[in-house]
């Protein structure tokens, strides 16, 4: 049985749908799962092993309908449900089955603070599109697959990382879904351990501030520091600074695998809710996941992993978007700059 999962973007959805491909290629008997998404995300899909072919919207959708209409696929699965697969679809004319977006409870609870969802994940909404074919929750988690040579030697890392790491995720999509850069620093001190910062090139200056702010940090107790280069202050009594060696900028150093590698090897991840959280989720670690303007209701929180959320909690105006904002439409950013990141960890030791 030849079987189509649809899912245009972005990263963390697409980590969300390896549930739904692995069921279908282990639990349907003969099946051949494809899988058509956007370019960028090629790589993504390619060295999963339960996928037998990707195809990508590289033209226009007609190219697309042309190519997968030679394909004769027996089912389609849209884990999309927009404009763009219904008339994907429509051409095609398979049987198929779609997810439940949600839209209109999403809607209540962002406009109306009326919260209406299920309490489900979207994963299990995205297997209830695949119930049609009999498959099931197999309970086994997201799944990221690393290709050959894109895993990173934690003996190429600074000195200081071999013994442990933590990883934290700096970046994602909207600037409501990023703690500010103070916030950020802020974290990174309470962690108190050697941190591998994660992100894109877009994140790269904001990481290269962090690592300012510890080495400015010397003697600040006494004075407010300015950081070289930036309009940001460290505070007089901050805690004391991390040698330079323990922040070590990996923003727009490293491919997505390579990231998910670095993500794959830390001792706990801390993320916003992006893409990185998701693969960290795909590889059970240990999380603790920062809420700005969406909320773990919209059921995206990382799967089947021990997680904490940090969140500003009754806030009248949050969630704001089930997306994100270039900029707090309130303009004052409580839902980041209110946050206490009351991390609780144990003191650090070697290994940790």
């Amino acid at each position: 049985m030849k079987i189509l999962v649809l899912r245009f973007s972005s990263i963390g959805d697409i980590v969300l749908t390896t549930p739904v491909v692995r069921a279908l290629a282990q639990q349907v008997p003969g099946a051949a799962v494809h899988f058509a998404t956007k370019p960028a995300y090629r790589g993504l899909l390619e060295p999963n092993p339960h996928i037998a072919k990707v195809h990508v919207l590289s033209g226009s959708l007609r190219d697309l309908v042309r190519e997968l209409r030679a394909e004769k696929f027996d089912f389609i699965v849209d884990l999309h449900n927009n404009l763009r697969t219904r008339l994907l679809k429509l051409q095609l004319n398979v049987k198929s089955a779609s997810f439940d977006k949600l839209n209109a409870q999403k809607w209540l609870l962002v406009n109306f603070k009326v919260d209406t969802l299920p309490k489900v994940h979207i994963v299990d909404r995205y297997l209830a599109a695949a119930a049609p074919l009999g498959v099931r929750n197999d309970g086994q988690g997201l799944d990221y697959f690393i290709p050959e040579g894109q895993e990173i030697d934690l003996r190429d890392l600074p000195a200081g990382f071999q013994r442990g790491y933590v990883a934290v995720a700096i970046g994602a999509q909207h600037a409501t879904k990023r703690l500010p850069v103070e916030k950020l620093i802020a974290l990174c001190a309470k962690l108190n351990r050697p941190i591998v910062l994660l992100g894109g090139p877009e994140d790269e200056s904001t990481g290269h501030v962090i690592e300012l702010a510890f080495d400015a940090g010397a003697g600040r107790a006494e004075s407010p520091a300015r950081i070289p280069e930036s309009p940001y202050y460290f505070p007089p009594n901050a805690p004391a600074r991390f040698a330079s060696p323990l922040i070590h900028n990996g923003c727009g150093r490293y491919t997505l695998h390579q990231s998910a590698s670095l993500v794959r090897q830390a001792q706990l991840v801390v993320s916003h809710d992006t893409g990185l959280m998701h693969i960290a989720a795909a590889f059970k670690k240990e999380i603790f996941s920062v809420w700005g303007n969406t909320v773990p209701a919209f059921g995206m929180y990382p799967y089947k992993t021990e997680f904490r959320a940090l969140e500003v909690l009754n806030l009248s105006c949050r969630p704001c978007s089930k997306i994100g904002f270039a900029k707090c439409p309130q303009g004052h950013f409580k839902c980041m700059n209110d946050q206490a990141l009351d991390l609780n960890l144990p003191p650090p030791r070697d290994g940790r």
